[in-house]
C-alpha cells in the first residue's frame, strides 16, 4: 500500500506508539483489564480466555460501560477448524413481557431508565461460559481473579469514569445499592479516590466457584428477582433459568480482498457490510484521507445504509430478514444512486421508516494469543449505567437494553415476548486467505458502523497503522449518546474549510472537541501473517491500552 497526494496525511504522529510483538497482543477501553488479559494469554491460556479476563475485570473497572448484567457478542477464529465463528450473547425479553402490559401502565414507550427498562435477560455470563466450554485451556475460575481482586482491594477511578457518576448522580440516587456504590459518602465518587465493590466480588466468586448455572439458577438469579419484584419489574426466575447463547455463521462481504466478517441481526453489523459494499466502488486512495470527498462519501454511505438496517434489524427469529439480497451487488448498485459528490442526500427525502434510536456506552476488547487463535468482543450494558437499577447484594447493574424495543405492533423491532431487541454493539474481524488480518471495534451507537469503515479504510486503503488509524480525527453522523439530531458532528482537528466544504454540500456539521468521547473508544488489532507479527492500539479517548509481546 502506498500514500498518494490526494489527501492530507498529518497523522504520521501519535500520542502513543502502536505496539508489536509475535507471542500476543491483547487491547481494551481500560488499562488494568488489558493487563489482565496479557497475563491469561502468558499463562498458556487461548484467546478467549484473554479476552474473558478483560471482559471481567471491566466489569469492576468500567461498570457504567460493562458488567454481568449486560449482554455481548463475539467473533472467534481458531486454527483447529480456520473460519470465523460468531456468538450471540444477547439475552430475550422474558415470557410475560408484552406490549400490553406497558399500555396498561399508561405508557406509550418503554421508559429509557428503571426496572421497566432492565425487561431482557442478562446473557454475558452465559456467553463466557459457552466461549470456555468450546476454546478454554485454563480453570474457569482463573479467569475471575483479577476481577475479584480489584472489587475487593479496590481500585483508583479515573476522570472520565468519575465524570460520568457526576453526570448521572440523579439517576443513581434512585436506586439505594446503587447510591451506596458509586455515591459512597452522599457524593460522587471522584477521581484518584479508590472504589470498594463487595457485593461485585461476592457475585464474581460465585460465577468463578459454580460456573454459568451460578447465575442462571442460584443465589445471583433469586436476588436479581426479589429486587426486580420489589420493583414491579417483568423478568422472572424461569426466564433466567431458560436463557441461551447461539452460536452462528457470521455474516461477510469482500473489500479490496479482505473478507469483513459482521454478526447477523440482531445487531447492526450488516450496516458496516452495506457501508463497506458502497466504498468498495470507488477509489478512496485517490479521494484521499482527509479530504471533503472522503468525509462527505463516508457520511453519505452511512445514510443511505442505515435506512436499511433500520427497515431490517430486529431478532432474525420474528422476521425473515434478506441478508443476500441487502449484500448484493444489485443492493449496492441501488444504495449507490443516493450518493452524489457533490451535495448530501436530504434524509427527508428517503422513504420514511420508523425512529430507531442508537445507544450509547459500550466495550470492545480484542485479543490474539501466540498460537494466532483471535477474538474480538463487545460487551455492553446499554446506556451509561444501564437501567440504574443494582439489584440488592448484587453489586452490578442490569441492563436497559430492552427499552430499545418499541410499542408500536408495526415497528420492526417491536416488543414481543421471548424476543432478542435490535443490538447497536457489533465487533468485527478482518480476514486474508482465510486467516485473521483486523480485529476491530468500538462503542458508540450509530458511530460504531462509521468507526468501523474509518478504521479499516484507513488501515487498507491509506496505510496507516493501527494506532495512527485510532488516533486520526474522527466524524459522527446521526443519533447517538441520547441526541435526536442527525447532524454531522466533525471532530475540530478537522480543518475549517473541511466543514464549510461539507455544509455547502447540504451537511448539517456541528464540531465536537478534538478527542471527542462522542466518537467511542475504538480498539484494535493488526495481524501480519508473512512477518507473524501483532500491531495492537487502543484510543486515548478512553482509559485504554494495548500490549504485545
Amino acid at each position: 500500500m502506498t500514500f498518494n497526494k490526494g489527501g492530507f496525511y498529518g497523522f504520521y504522529e501519535t500520542g502513543r506508539p502502536v505496539v508489536e510483538g509475535k507471542n500476543g497482543a491483547v487491547t481494551s477501553p481500560h488499562y488494568l483489564a488489558t493487563q489482565a488479559g496479557k497475563e491469561i494469554l502468558e499463562k498458556g491460556g487461548h484467546a478467549v480466555e484473554g479476552a474473558i479476563a478483560i471482559n471481567t475485570v471491566l466489569c469492576v473497572v468500567y461498570p457504567h460501560m460493562a458488567g454481568l448484567g449486560g449482554d455481548l457478542f463475539s467473533l472467534v477464529w481458531d486454527k483447529s477448524d480456520k473460519q470465523v465463528k460468531a456468538i450471540n450473547g444477547s439475552g430475550r425479553s422474558g415470557a410475560t413481557v408484552t406490549r400490553d402490559i406497558y399500555h396498561d401502565r399508561g405508557l406509550e414507550k418503554i421508559p429509557e431508565r428503571g426496572p421497566l427498562a432492565a425487561n431482557t435477560v442478562p446473557g454475558t455470563v452465559s456467553a463466557w461460559w459457552e466461549l470456555h466450554q468450546q476454546y478454554g485451556k485454563l480453570p474457569w475460575e482463573t479467569l475471575f481473579a483479577r476481577a475479584i481482586q480489584y472489587a475487593v482491594e479496590g481500585f483508583p477511578v479515573s476522570e472520565k469514569f468519575s465524570r460520568f457518576v457526576h453526570e448521572k448522580k440523579d439517576l443513581l440516587c434512585k436506586f439505594p445499592e446503587t447510591k451506596r456504590t458509586f455515591l459512597p459518602d452522599g457524593y460522587p465518587i471522584r477521581s484518584g479516590e479508590i472504589l470498594y465493590q463487595p457485593n461485585l466480588a461476592w457475585s464474581l466468586k460465585q460465577i468463578a466457584e459454580g460456573g454459568c448455572s451460578a447465575f442462571y439458577e442460584g443465589e445471583i438469579a433469586d436476588k436479581v428477582i426479589s429486587s426486580l419484584q420489589s420493583y414491579e419489574g417483568l423478568l422472572t426466575k424461569e426466564d433466567f433459568m431458560k436463557h441461551e447463547t447461539t452460536w452462528e455463521e457470521p455474516l461477510s462481504t469482500t473489500y479490496k480482498g479482505f473478507q469483513v466478517h459482521e454478526l447477523k441481526p440482531n445487531t447492526q453489523g450488516i450496516a458496516t457490510l452495506m457501508m463497506l459494499n458502497i466504498l468498495d466502488k470507488y477509489d478512496l486512495s485517490s479521494i484521499g484521507d482527509h479530504t471533503p470527498d472522503y468525509y462527505h462519501l463516508m457520511v453519505e454511505a452511512a445514510k443511505v445504509s442505515f435506512r436499511y438496517r433500520d427497515e431490517w434489524v430486529t431478532d432474525k427469529a420474528s422476521l425473515d430478514i434478506p441478508y443476500r439480497n441487502l449484500l448484493s451487488d444489485e443492493h449496492t448498485k441501488k444504495m449507490d444512486e443516493f450518493i452524489s459528490m457533490d451535495r448530501a442526500f436530504p434524509i427527508d427525502e428517503l422513504e420514511e421508516l420508523p425512529n430507531v434510536f442508537g445507544g450509547t456506552d459500550t466495550t470492545f476488547m480484542s485479543a490474539v494469543d501466540k498460537e494466532g487463535n483471535s477474538v474480538s468482543l463487545i460487551q455492553s450494558i446499554y446506556h451509561e449505567f444501564g437501567s440504574g437499577l443494582m439489584p440488592e447484594g448484587c453489586g452490578f447493574l442490569l441492563q436497559n437494553r430492552g427499552s430499545f424495543f418499541s410499542l408500536d405492533p408495526d415497528h420492526p423491532n417491536t416488543l414481543e415476548p421471548n424476543k432478542r431487541t435490535f443490538h447497536t454493539i457489533i465487533p468485527a474481524m478482518a480476514t486474508k486467505d482465510n486467516k485473521p488480518f483486523m480485529l476491530f471495534g468500538s462503542m458508540g451507537g450509530e458511530g460504531q458502523p462509521q468507526t468501523q469503515c474509518a478504521l479499516f479504510t484507513r488501515v487498507v486503503d491509506f496505510g496507516y497503522n493501527i494506532q495512527q488509524a485510532i488516533e486520526a480525527p474522527r466524524w459522527l453522523y446521526g443519533r447517538t449518546w441520547g441526541e435526536s439530531s442527525s447532524s454531522l458532528k466533525l471532530e475540530t482537528r478537522i480543518p475549517d474549510y473541511i466543514g464549510t466544504v461539507l455544509t455547502d454540500r447540504g451537511h448539517e456539521v456541528e464540531l465536537a472537541e478534538s478527542f471527542s468521547q462522542q466518537m467511542g473508544h475504538a480498539q484494535g488489532i493488526v495481524i501480519d501473517q508473512e512477518k507473524g507479527t501483532y500491531s495492537a492500539g487502543a484510543d486515548p479517548r478512553g482509559d485504554g491500552i494495548a500490549l504485545s509481546w
